[in-house]
């Protein structure tokens, strides 16, 4: 990703719907420095609060993130058997070489201070389980991937997860 590229967008997409970075940042519920950090290229907006930027500022995730750039390669399909089936690999590691294994410790606290939770405890639970699944797939569609809609909602009992997959899905389709 080209910061600048991306920066330059951003303050012309903010300027052309006649607001304020004061004001789009209060649309976001963040400090107006934030905006400012965009806009200088010093840091990009965090993955929670592209939709509503891209939604705000009348353009998809995709194009925000290319910085205006119609992106025409190919979205690789993501299979939702796949995230499934890395979790499970995540899992036999730790049977594997051994809960106590400082390879498998060192993973899992890795995971667990990146993402801010205790993922042993979330894979238990069948529902933050399928959340999980929501958080790869999304992180996915935002790298450019793409998922077979139609498989999710076949698969998942969270129908507002689907409905989230759904708008990232939406959003980034160029």
């Amino acid at each position: 990703m080209d910061n600048l590229k991306i920066s330059n967008y951003i303050q012309h997409l903010r300027k052309a719907a006649g607001l304020t970075q004061k004001e789009l940042a209060e649309k976001l519920n963040i400090s107006f420095q934030a905006v400012s950090k965009w806009e200088t290229g010093e840091s990009l907006p965090d993955t929670g609060i592209l939709l509503e930027l891209s939604d705000i500022l009348g353009t998809s995730v995709d194009k925000l993130l290319s910085g205006g750039a119609i992106v025409a390669n190919e979205r690789r399909l993501m299979r939702l058997d796949d995230v499934k089936t890395g979790f499970e690999h995540l899992e036999d590691i730790g049977r594997l070489f051994g809960e106590n294994c400082t390879f498998y410790t060192g993973m899992i606290e890795g995971i667990n201070e990146k993402m801010n939770m205790d993922i042993l405890t979330y894979l238990k639970d069948p529902m933050t389980r399928e959340v999980m699944y929501a958080e790869v797939l999304i992180q996915g569609i935002l790298e450019g991937r793409t998922v077979d809609i139609e498989e999710i909602e076949a698969d998942f009992q969270n129908k507002h997860m689907v409905e989230v997959i759904r708008k990232y899905l939406e959003k980034t389709n160029v």
